[in-house]
């Protein structure tokens, strides 16, 4: 069995996130989790570091299975146009 990968990730919202209403927001949220799930992903960490940088509006890690459905969860993430709200740094990585 492989063992699993872990993506780690920093994001900031772009203009086209802030002038979509707050229904279209949640909506994307939905279906952004939604492909976690059907990627065989899950959310390990979600956390709020605005309130100490500039840069980054929040950071997570993600858990996989495999590359296989990183690679997975990162089309179902372009067919949903989601680097068009977020822009994001990402870093894999296996247990230390």
């Amino acid at each position: 069995m492989a063992e699993p990968i872990y993506k780690l990730y920093l994001g900031k919202t772009t203009e086209a996130w802030h002038v979509l209403s707050h229904e279209e927001k949640n909506n994307l949220l939905a279906k952004v989790q939604g492909a976690l799930g059907q990627a065989g992903g899950k959310q390990v960490l979600m956390c709020n570091p605005s309130w100490c940088n500039e840069q980054w509006h929040f950071f997570g890690v993600e858990e996989f299975p495999n590359i296989e459905a990183v690679q997975r969860h990162t089309k179902l993430l372009a067919e949903l146009n989601w680097e068009r709200y977020v822009e994001s740094v990402s870093y894999l990585g296996t247990s230390y």
